[in-house]
C-alpha cells in the first residue's frame, strides 16, 4: 500500500459540517478549533473558469442569489453571502476560492480532500482546471493533498492535468464495475457512504493497495463499526463530537 498517504484518519466534512456554513474559510476555522487538521471541500468553476467552493449546483440554498453558480463570473460570486443562511453569527461569509483555502490550509499545515464537483455538462473541464489549479498551489512532491470526485470524467481530466496528485472515486452506490473503473482512473483510494464498506469491500481494495475511506460518519456506534473493520479514513460533520485522534473514538 502506498507509504505516502497524505491524509490523517479523521477528515473534517466540508470544513466543520453543521456548525458553520459549510465550504467556507469560517467552517474550516471552527473545525480547526475543534483539533481537525484535515478537510473535506467541494470545489467547481466560475463561468470564467475560476475554480471556487460550493456543493450545489445551484446558488438558492447557500445564498441569498439563485440560478446555476457556474454561470457567474467569479467577480460577482465573489460578493455573494455564504454564511447568512446558516446563522447571523455568520452573516456576511463570502464564497473562497480554493486559492484562500489552500493558502489557510498550508499556512496552518493542514491536509486537505478537494472533492471535484463540476456543474452538469462540465466534468472534464473542472477536473482539468482543478488539478491544474492544485499543482500550482501544492507544488512539492508529496502535497497534504487529495483529489476525489463521483464524476469519472471529473477524475480523468485531473489526471491528465495533474497525473502526480492522488486521485479517489467516490461511491455512493456500488454500481457493477466500480472496481474496475477506480483502478482504470489510477485512483489510489475509493471513499464509500459508509454503509457500503464491509469486510468484502474492504479487503478488494487493500488486496489491490488502495485506501478505503467512508462519507459521512456522524454516528458514534458506525464509527466504532469501521474503525473496527480497518477502514483507513473517516469524514464527518461531527467534529464537536468526534476527537478526531488516529483510532479511538469519543463522544
Amino acid at each position: 500500500m502506498n507509504a505516502d498517504w497524505p491524509l490523517p484518519f479523521w477528515i473534517a466534512h466540508r470544513g466543520a459540517g453543521k456548525l458553520a456554513p459549510e465550504n467556507t474559510l469560517a467552517a474550516f476555522r471552527v473545525g480547526a478549533s475543534h483539533g481537525y487538521r484535515a478537510f473535506e471541500c467541494d470545489v467547481k468553476l466560475s463561468a470564467d473558469g475560476v475554480p471556487f467552493l460550493l456543493h450545489d449546483s445551484t446558488l438558492d440554498r447557500t445564498t441569498p442569489a439563485s440560478g446555476m453558480a457556474g454561470d457567474r463570473p467569479w467577480s460577482a460570486l465573489s460578493r455573494l453571502d455564504a454564511g447568512g443562511w446558516h446563522s447571523r453569527a455568520f452573516a456576511g461569509e463570502p464564497l473562497p476560492s480554493l486559492d484562500a483555502i489552500a493558502a489557510y490550509v498550508q499556512r496552518n499545515g493542514f491536509a486537505l480532500n478537494v472533492e471535484i464537483k463540476p456543474t452538469p455538462g462540465r466534468e472534464h473541464a473542472t477536473g482539468v482546471a482543478a488539478g491544474a489549479a492544485c499543482a500550482r498551489l501544492w507544488p512539492g512532491a508529496s502535497p497534504a493533498l487529495l483529489l476525489s470526485s463521483f464524476e469519472p470524467e471529473a477524475l480523468r481530466g485531473a489526471r491528465e492535468s495533474a497525473p502526480a496528485l492522488p486521485r479517489a472515486l467516490l461511491l455512493d452506490k456500488l454500481v457493477p464495475g466500480w472496481f474496475e473503473r477506480a483502478q482504470q482512473l489510477g485512483c489510489v483510494a475509493v471513499v464509500t457512504q459508509h454503509r457500503l464498506m464491509d469486510a468484502t469491500v474492504l479487503a478488494q481494495l487493500h488486496g489491490a493497495g488502495l485506501r478505503a475511506l467512508c462519507y459521512t460518519v456522524n454516528d458514534a456506534d458506525e464509527a466504532r463499526r469501521l474503525l473496527a473493520l480497518g477502514v483507513d479514513g473517516l469524514i464527518t460533520d461531527a467534529v464537536d463530537r468526534f476527537a478526531p485522534m488516529e483510532r479511538p473514538v469519543t463522544v
